[in-house]
């Protein structure tokens, strides 16, 4: 049963008493804060977590890909991901030639993150995004108007600071990953789970090995 409630300046949809709620992790930026703060995020806790909060409409995990490999780091989380509860969204990376002619890997999901955010704008009471990044400011502004609450996650306690200013000073409310640290982190001693390189979205390539290379070491 739904009821509209109003509550701190907000018209709240409460589905069986709880609030509708829409989870936007970027991938990248999420990794990059819990690397430099030293813990690995456990997705089953995140989503539980935010479940005990209100009703998660959906959970919604971006991130690039580099095609051209058989194997990436990150593809056993986003199969993980994708059959627990999560939608994942991906997208090719584009690579490129750097002026010291290096190969590059650049790629980022704004767009998606934010044409998804504003879809699900008037069907949800609240929206929380992972990540830092100022370019969000303007989608966070564009939510509000239509009276949706929106959260911040990320971090202050990075060096330099993963949250941008003006993204935290336009969120309705800003979690700090340190505060949440100790329900959505993974345990420490549970290491099975956790990506024992840098993801290929991360990555800054290095030139191909030539044609004289048997391939890589057993």
């Amino acid at each position: 049963m739904a009821v509209q409630i109003y509550q701190s300046g907000y018209f709240i949809t409460m589905v069986n008493g709880m609030e509708k709620i829409a989870l936007f992790i970027d991938g990248a930026n999420l990794y990059s804060a819990t690397k430099s703060l030293g813990f690995d995020i456990d997705y089953k806790r995140l989503l539980k977590d935010f479940q005990g909060r209100g009703y998660v409409l959906r959970a919604f995990y971006y991130t690039t890909l580099v095609e051209d490999t058989e194997y990436s780091s990150i593809r056993p989380l986003l199969d993980w991901l994708d059959y627990n509860g999560y939608s994942v969204v991906t997208k090719p990376a584009r690579e490129f030639t750097d002026s010291q002619g290096r190969r590059r890997v650049r790629g980022n999901m704004d767009i998606e993150l934010a044409v998804n955010a504003m879809e699900l704008a008037g069907h949800v009471d609240h929206i929380v995004i992972f990540s830092g990044d100022g370019d969000f400011r303007s989608l966070v502004e564009a939510v509000q108007r239509k009276g949706v609450r929106v959260t911040v996650v990320s971090s202050i306690h990075t060096q330099p600071p993963m949250i941008s200013d003006e993204l935290r000073r336009q969120a309705d409310v800003f979690l700090d990953l340190v505060d949440l640290q100790a329900r959505v982190g993974r345990d420490p001693a549970d290491r099975s789970g956790r990506m024992q390189e840098t993801p290929r979205f991360l990555e800054r390539r290095t030139p191909t090995p030539s044609s004289d290379d048997d391939g890589p070491d057993a």
